[in-house]
């Protein structure tokens, strides 16, 4: 989807299995557009966490509760005016449904399971095991051509991909006081 089309991304949700790189190109580029940042995982109730932990993919009835949170951050910002950037898997067109408002883009960092698998076996501290990256690609529907989006490929550096998605949304920096 071309910058002409959407002219309006006040917020970005930045989405994709875990492992994608999507936190990184996230909060590069609300650091580089001086725009909110919020981590969408961070919203997860500690049951989801614990769960994740465990190895057990979440349900939708899982998830629901936590695309709410999302959801009202994202309401909440285009309500104020104040720009943001927000990550969230939203695998599945029915979570995006909850997600999208007019304003909001989808920024879908893609990339080969495998490229996934060695990002995720190289990173510490993470509650999402390598384990559950199956269900995740098994689970995920890519956004299609009717849905505000952009698709970025994970194959390169998380400033190329940040500078990708910054170029191709023709988004602004806000003034820096």
């Amino acid at each position: 989807m071309s910058a002409a089309v959407v002219p309006d991304a006040r917020v970005l949700v930045v989405m994709g299995v875990s492992g994608s790189g999507k936190s990184t190109v996230a909060a590069m580029v609300a650091e580089q557009l001086g725009w909110d940042f919020a981590e969408g995982d961070s919203m997860h109730p500690q049951a989801n966490v614990d769960k994740m932990h465990a190895g057990t993919p979440l349900t939708d009835e899982d998830r629901w509760p936590w695309l709410d949170v999302v959801a009202e951050w994202i309401r909440t910002h285009l309500e104020t005016g104040a720009p943001g950037v927000v990550t969230c898997s939203a695998l599945k067109r029915s979570y995006r449904d909850v997600l999208r408002r007019p304003g909001v883009v989808f920024v879908h960092v893609a990339g080969s399971g495998d490229l996934i698998e060695d990002r995720m076996s190289q990173r510490s501290g993470h509650f999402m095991p390598t384990s559950l990256l199956a269900s995740q690609l098994a689970t995920l529907e890519p956004p299609q051509p009717d849905e505000a989006h952009i698709t970025i490929a994970a194959d390169r550096t998380p400033e190329e991909e940040s500078a990708e998605v910054v170029e191709r949304l023709a988004l602004q920096a806000l003034p820096r006081a």
